[in-house]
């Protein structure tokens, strides 16, 4: 039985004030993919190039691994941009042979009022031809399973974008400021030469 799954997920966040602005963090894909992804479920493919080890999902009486290889980047306007390039089901060659995942994504900051908004949306979506005993279940069970499960993954991606991406985003900024700091003005080090001159 052939069966697609798909799931919506919108963000709107409020981005804290800092003294660089956002759009200078999001221009690095590898920082912002370590933001969003656990970094242990990621591997470095190229410079835009990521692929991601999911965690075992379960759906009915099986239990499914994606490996989804992902492009990440960035425009001249600051928006980011993520789609998925490839996807293998490991240890499952059936759903292997028979599975695509399609995900698209991009996230903006917009000033509103003087002050800096995340804006987004990502789309994912599953075809899969099940195997036979899954066949036989209710399709509409099969595409409430299917779409909750698609629903939680775009979800907790979501969560870490709010908690983890800003936190990271903040910590980057100190970083900047200490590194100007040490550096100084003209290149020499502030702290041997606090004046600057």
């Amino acid at each position: 039985m052939n069966i697609c799954f798909s799931a919506v997920q919108s963000i709107d966040l409020a981005v804290p004030e800092q003294s660089i602005p956002i759009q200078y963090y999001l221009r690095q894909p590898q920082r912002l993919i370590q933001a969003l992804i656990d970094p242990r479920q990621v591997e470095t493919l190229g410079n835009e190039h990521f692929r991601f080890k999911m965690r075992p999902l379960s759906f009915l009486s099986l239990s499914l691994q994606p490996t989804v290889d992902l492009r990440i980047w960035a425009d001249a306007d600051g928006v980011i941009h993520l789609e998925s390039v490839n996807c293998e089901i490991r240890g499952i060659e059936y759903i292997n042979q028979r599975f695509k995942l399609q995900l698209v994504g991009q996230l903006a900051p917009l000033q509103i009022s003087s002050k800096t908004y995340l804006k987004g949306q990502a789309n994912l979506q599953v075809q899969v031809d099940l195997p036979p005993p899954l066949a036989l279940t209710p399709r509409p069970l099969l595409e409430a399973t299917g779409n909750g499960l698609l629903r939680s993954v775009l979800l907790t991606i979501k969560q870490r974008l709010a908690y983890q991406l800003l936190a990271d985003y903040c910590a980057w900024v100190a970083i900047q400021r200490r590194e100007q700091i040490e550096i100084g003005p003209n290149g020499s080090s502030a702290l041997l030469n606090p004046t600057g001159q």
